[in-house]
């Protein structure tokens, strides 16, 4: 099977305490309906969590959804978890309420997009393609 029939594989995550998780359930639903496999872990997850269930379920896409202002602590763990289960492959991206200036700073750090929350489905769709296909074969 080719890059371009393979189905992405995204794993969808609310991690710490943030107890919103409508729009989340929505960015699956999208993304879902594109014909991706879309795993959600559900509300209050940790970040050895998130990082065991991808690596266990063996996705593309890590997606985490904050609402609660922990951005800035959360994705700096999940990057380090990532890399010492040499699961560095897998990418990481976020979503919800960020700041500007921390979306740069996430950036350099190694989440490959922040998608906010007013982001339209279609561009996260695409997005998630582009992110895979940038990314190349596993």
């Amino acid at each position: 099977m080719n890059q371009e029939t393979e189905v992405i594989r995204v794993l969808i995550a609310k991690v710490g305490l943030d107890g919103h998780d409508r729009g989340v359930k929505i960015v699956a639903r999208c993304l879902r309906d594109a014909g991706m496999d879309v795993i959600y872990t559900g509300l209050h997850r940790s970040a050895e969590e998130v990082v065991n269930a991808a690596v266990q379920e063996d996705v593309d896409i890590i997606g985490v959804s904050l609402l609660s202002g922990v951005h800035m602590t959360v994705f700096p763990k999940i990057i380090d978890l990532l890399k010492k289960k040499q699961a560095e492959d897998i990418i990481l991206v976020g979503g919800g309420v960020i700041p500007d200036e921390d979306v740069v700073e996430l950036k350099k750090m190694g989440v490959k997009e922040i998608l906010l929350q007013d982001t339209p489905p279609a561009v996260i769709v695409d997005s998630m393609r582009r992110l895979v296909r940038e990314r190349g074969p596993r």
